[in-house]
């Protein structure tokens, strides 16, 4: 399909036509259905002729097998398209909804209805002249129906036949035998038409009722086409590439991109990266990194690569050989359930016990920082615990990131475990992020530039560059002793708010009417040495 672009366009063109059959067909199973439902189903059987025609004489064996599972249902096509008008009513009682000529019986009612207000005009303008009184009128009103209305001037000219209804201020009303009977012919027949259309409606409702079973078997087809072109079309716009299949566990994806991210990050912004798991040489992916590099997002990506492939879609890649994994299990993000009485950390492992007790040699596990919400010994030893549980006896292609490097070692124990890390750029006390998934073990994880980034307090960030230095100056052994903070500041910081800088209050207080330029200026540069240094910027 990825080759024909002009049966893409046909079968788009032709689907959009179509409506959603399988919400339809549940609201007529369970009674709901409204005349609208059933004009949509019959939009939609009338739309199958063409598109069936489309995939007709295709080599693909889904396509084939789509041209011959479509049902056409010629009678219940006919059925509704003879039977409904073109633009439906929503609620069946209020008629409508029923072509003319459909039905003999509701012909004559509607024409008897709709000749009432004729009848009504031709009888007053009888009357009119028959009693020589010009300003006659013929009224409705609820209460009694249909009236004769002579104003008190020409009151005395009613004839006997005449019977008065009502009285009012400035006229009288009558009624006549001749005027009932009509009336009570003409309201019925409405009343009448309304009730057949209702009928003849749940007729064909219910023959809906009993094509259901064809109508849903279609519906999957249209689904599936739609499905079918719908990633082909993606296929060709982004540059996919098909997938080599194969039942061995194996992974091997060049220039892999994230599906979603290679469409939403701006053309050419996003990295592709390369990814190699083979039971044979190496499974185990541990990639270290730091904070903002690409390290969920590379794991996710393969994930989502591997899923696509097996659906049958072409994927994001230059090249890809894919395994066929009997399950994708995926253990990335934070969150909680409190109601439930658990903890990020307590649904952190509980997924994770999941996955260690259901993976096989034949899935592809995605972790992301296991061990992160508990102290960090804690952490390292459960993760460096898992790690060796999947190699030695789950052995399933796995993509392993975390930010414990100490884990990094494992690659001297575990033949087939590998370390892998995301590249980056240090330059003028700056991190740039390349994005880049490279062999070898990170060894830093770049937190405090980050915080940076995020728009932390300079004064944080150079006190936390101090005690890092501190940390690491320990780290070989002995007792780990931190200097207290060198500065002292009058300043609070608040939980909920920024406190306001003093210099701010001077700058509201300044009367800029009664300066000179230069005295302006002068200010202006006694602000700015003030703040040098200063720890809020």
């Amino acid at each position: 399909m990825t080759k024909e672009n002009r049966l893409r366009d046909t079968l788009r063109e032709k689907l959009r036509e179509v409506y959603d059959v399988e919400r339809l067909l549940a609201r007529v199973s369970t009674g709901r259905a409204s005349p609208r439902d059933l004009a949509h189903i019959g939009k939609t059987l009338r739309q199958l002729p063409p598109l069936k025609d489309v995939v007709n004489d295709r080599q693909s064996a889904l396509l084939q097998f789509a041209y011959d599972s479509i049902d056409l249902c010629p009678e219940l096509s006919e059925s509704l398209e003879s039977a409904l008008v073109d633009d439906c009513p929503l609620l069946a009682r209020d008629g409508g909804l029923i072509r003319d000529g459909y039905n003999e019986e509701l012909d004559e009612l509607r024409k008897l209805a709709e000749g009432g207000k004729q009848w009504i005009a031709e009888y007053q303008s009888r009357e009119a002249e028959r009693i020589g009184v010009t300003n006659l009128k013929v009224g409705f009103n609820k209460v009694f129906g249909y009236y004769l209305e002579l104003s008190n001037a020409n009151k005395d000219k009613a004839p006997e036949e005449y019977i008065r209804k009502q009285t009012l201020k400035n006229a009288e009303r009558y009624i006549t035998p001749e005027l009932k009977e009509y009336e009570e012919a003409v309201l019925s027949s409405d009343d009448k038409a309304k009730l057949l259309e209702y009928e003849l409606f749940l007729q064909l409702r219910g023959q809906v009722h009993e094509a259901q079973g064809r109508l849903k078997r279609t519906a999957d087809q249209l689904a599936r086409l739609d499905v079918l072109q719908a990633l082909a079309e993606l296929a060709v716009l982004r540059g996919y590439c098909r997938p080599v299949m194969q039942k061995a566990p194996v992974l091997e994806i060049c220039g892999g991109r994230h599906p979603v991210l290679d469409i939403t990050e701006p053309d050419g912004t996003f990295v592709p990266n390369d990814t190699v798991a083979d039971y044979d040489a190496k499974n185990l992916l541990l990639i270290t990194g730091p904070n903002m590099a690409g390290k969920s997002t590379y794991i996710r990506q393969v994930a989502l690569i591997t899923l696509m492939a097996q659906m049958g879609s072409f994927v994001p890649a230059t090249s890809a050989v894919v395994g066929i994994a009997d399950r994708i299990f995926a253990r990335v993000g934070a969150s909680d359930e409190l109601s439930r009485g658990q903890s990020t950390f307590m649904v952190e492992m509980t997924e994770t016990a999941r996955i260690l007790n259901t993976a096989t040699k034949r899935s592809l596990i995605i972790l992301d920082e296991i061990g992160r919400g508990t102290s960090t010994y804690d952490g390292v030893s459960l993760a460096w615990a898992i790690v060796e549980f999947i190699h030695e006896k789950l052995q399933a292609r796995t993509l392993f990131a975390t930010h414990y490097h100490e884990l990094t070692d494992l690659s001297l124990t575990l033949d087939r475990l590998t370390n892998l890390n995301v590249s980056v750029k240090e330059w003028e006390d700056n991190v740039v992020f390349l994005h880049k998934i490279v062999e070898g073990s990170a060894d830093k994880s770049y937190g405090i530039h980050v915080a940076k980034l995020a728009g932390v307090p300079r004064s944080v960030n150079e006190r936390a560059t101090e005690i890092l230095g501190q940390l690491e100056a320990s780290h070989g052994g002995g007792e780990i002793t931190i200097s207290s903070t060198s500065r002292s500041s009058d300043t609070q910081m608040s939980l909920f708010a920024g406190q306001e800088h003093p210099l701010l209050g001077l700058i509201r207080e300044t009367d800029l009417n009664n300066l000179t330029p230069l005295e302006a200026m002068a200010l202006i540069q006694k602000w700015q040495d003030s703040l040098q240094g200063d720890e809020y910027f």
